[in-house]
């Protein structure tokens, strides 16, 4: 991404069907330097990977779709210093979280057959239409960045080499599909990404062919630039797109033809951002969803509700309208006189529910103490839902952690654990966020594998509300926010 650049390389290509049996090991019990938390986790990939470019054992920055009984996970593994990774990896399952198959996409970088130097920022998507699962990269080698997509037809479990989708200086990319089977565009998945070069610029692609072929790309009716603009489809096929501008907000666009064109952009809200201490590599990218009736969600880390901004709260907003967003509340995960700091949430929302009776879930990171060094802090992952469209939500869960920051991978921007994450609910079941847990190296070689909740995490709800006031002026506020980090 732009804000925080990477690249990839990898080595191994099939699925390694190995069948991960879910073994679950609280993780107290991985391995001696691992951080302790009381939820039961299951190891899903790890690092293969012997590239003299990359940091191993490491994978970081995974994204997650699920759909009937299948989740897919995509992630780097083998993070590199300047960027990216050794390869894009996978793992799959697809009996709701129970075993797992991984292992790295075919013909993307050098190491497994491909043209390219590094791999990043991974994004998964489904086409019901087309039953094919798709993940998107962006690959890079010397005097390009380009987008490319992976199919699998087998429910995830093995990959084409991959397609082209776009060529340039670009960064940041996602994907969607229209998975809703009354919609005039069922069958359209979209993807976006910015042009670096071009201010990031942002683009917009369609393919009616389950992501064999890829159309014109589109800018938005204003030419907005900004980047990390996460796509959601409507039930009536409106597709909304919030990203970061470059500006300090949250903004968002839609088309409501296919993808034939897209409006301009309109305001979610501005933002204020508190950087993480010990110079972690983190940011205000929107994460976003949508409800079974159309609702859009969008989280973001923001310090409006903290008197000088000492420290990030989750926020939401959401939107019935596609044209206007509602107010900006706090997830209440704990009081705005706390001394955690929240950042980077990945949301997710069970698209079999919608309006009061929505399922929702969020995944986060934080540090319980943000007057810390990079020696001294610590990083957390948590958990927090709501049963009620995010009107109230239960005590949040501590998933794993604490984690010492040199326990993880180093990049030009800081220490990185990714610069996004996400969270999957099945119909009815539990949330499925996919994380990197890392524990103490050995001697140069990192220990930072893929893991998910074994059985996932119910989506319980509770009473936990915030009706606090923003006590920070936000639109005073984001001009001391850096938009970018190179």
């Amino acid at each position: 991404m732009h804000p925080i650049r990477r690249l990839a390389r990898t080595r191994s290509v099939r699925a390694l069907a190995l069948a991960v049996p879910a073994t679950a090991a609280t993780i107290l019990l991985l391995t001696a330097g691992t951080a302790y938390a009381n939820v039961a986790v299951t190891m899903v990939s790890s690092d293969p990977f012997t590239d003299a470019q990359a940091q191993h054992r490491t994978e970081v920055e995974p994204d997650t779709y699920s759909f009937g009984n299948t989740i897919v996970a995509a992630f780097q593994i083998g993070r590199v210093f300047g960027g990216g990774a050794s390869d894009t990896g996978f793992a799959t399952s697809n009996d709701r979280g129970v075993t797992w198959v991984h292992g790295s996409l075919p013909g993307i970088t050098r190491n497994v057959g491909g043209i390219y130097d590094r791999a990043s920022d991974a994004a998964v998507a489904f086409d019901a239409r087309h039953n094919v699962w798709l993940i998107s990269s962006l690959a890079l080698r010397s005097g390009s960045t380009d987008v490319l997509t992976s199919r699998s037809t087998d429910g995830g479990r093995t990959w084409s080499r991959p397609i082209t989708t776009a060529t340039g200086s670009l960064d940041k990319n996602w994907i969607v599909c229209d998975n809703t089977s009354t919609s005039p565009f069922f069958g359209h998945c979209y993807t976006e990404y910015d042009i670096t070069n071009s201010g990031d610029a942002l683009r917009m692609k369609t393919s009616t062919d389950g992501g064999v072929t890829w159309g014109p790309a589109r800018a938005t009716g204003d030419g907005a630039h900004g980047l990390g603009g996460q796509p959601v489809v409507r039930p009536n096929g409106t597709v909304l797109v919030p990203y970061q501008s470059l500006n300090g907000q949250i903004r968002s666009f839609r088309s409501i033809d296919g993808g034939n064109s897209w409006r301009a952009t309109v305001l979610v809200s501005a933002f204020s951002h508190h950087d993480a201490a010990g110079g972690l590599r983190e940011g205000p990218l929107p994460s976003a969803e949508i409800d079974g009736a159309g609702t859009a969600y969008v989280t973001w880390s923001d310090c409006r509700f903290r008197s000088g901004c000492p420290a990030n709260d989750i926020v939401l907003s959401k939107s019935t309208s596609e044209t206007t967003w509602g107010a900006v509340t706090r997830v209440p995960i704990d009081g705005t006189g706390s001394t955690v700091d929240h950042f980077v949430p990945g949301i997710g929302v069970d698209r079999s529910t919608s309006g009061g009776s929505a399922r929702v879930g969020v995944t986060f990171y934080s540090y319980p103490n943000r007057s810390c060094s990079s020696t001294t802090c610590v990083l957390n992952v948590g958990f927090i839902s709501s049963t009620n469209g995010g009107a109230s939500w239960s005590a949040p869960t501590q998933v794993a952690g604490p984690m010492n920051l040199t326990w993880l991978p180093n990049t030009s921007q800081g220490r990185m654990f990714g610069d996004y994450i996400s969270t999957s609910i099945f119909t009815g079941g539990n949330a499925f966020p996919v994380f990197p847990i890392a524990s103490a190296p050995s001697g140069t070689t990192f220990n930072v594998p893929m893991f998910a909740p074994t059985g996932g995490l119910a989506i319980t709800g509770g009473a936990r509300t915030a009706t606090e006031a923003p006590n920070v002026d936000v639109a005073a506020a984001q001009t001391a926010v850096p938009l970018t980090r190179n």
